[in-house]
């Protein structure tokens, strides 16, 4: 994808950067901007992320997000980093899709990126992430597998949801 492409899809899919505060090495508080994820997760919606890589299909993860012009400017965040370390980062909020092994799910494969013979298979160390707002959602569809090692953990539960405007 080329990275004007690229910058206009973060656009207009109003993926701003999760902002993440480390509560110890093994959980952390991330606040939720855009609608990617809505109706599960709102703009502006707290939620407690527990670092770890045991992942299921159906899970929400907090993931470390592609940089534009180079996919990664940096390498995967060690289990140990700390809270300026993580907040250094941007991350984007996603479901698993399918992970190793598991048949590359339709809706990544009408992105037509995939040129694979046979049943196309998620490769080992690699997942597909989707967002539950398609239309609003910068996912696998877009940047093509995910690398399982730039995953900072999965949701464990909402802590505050985002309230709507006044007197709406």
């Amino acid at each position: 994808m080329r990275p004007a492409t690229a910058a206009a899809l973060l656009g207009l899919a109003g993926l701003v950067p999760t902002t993440a505060v480390l509560l110890s090495h093994r959980l952390a508080v991330v606040t939720v901007r855009g609608v990617s994820m809505a109706p599960a997760y709102l703009d502006g919606d707290r939620v407690l992320v527990r670092r770890t890589t045991r992942l299921t299909r159906g899970q929400v993860l907090v993931v470390e997000r592609p940089a534009l012009r180079t996919r990664w400017p940096s390498g995967p965040l060690p289990a140990t980093a700390g809270a300026r370390t993580v907040g250094r980062r941007q991350w984007l909020i996603k479901r698993v899709a399918a992970l190793p092994g598991d048949p590359v799910p339709a809706a990544m494969l009408s992105t037509s990126f995939l040129e694979l013979p046979g049943p196309p298979r998620v490769p080992d160390g690699s997942l597909v992430l989707l967002g539950d707002n398609p239309h609003h959602s910068v996912d696998s569809r877009h940047f093509g597998f995910y690398p399982a090692e730039r995953v900072l953990g999965t949701v464990v539960r909402q802590l505050r949801q985002a309230t709507g405007p006044a007197g709406g």
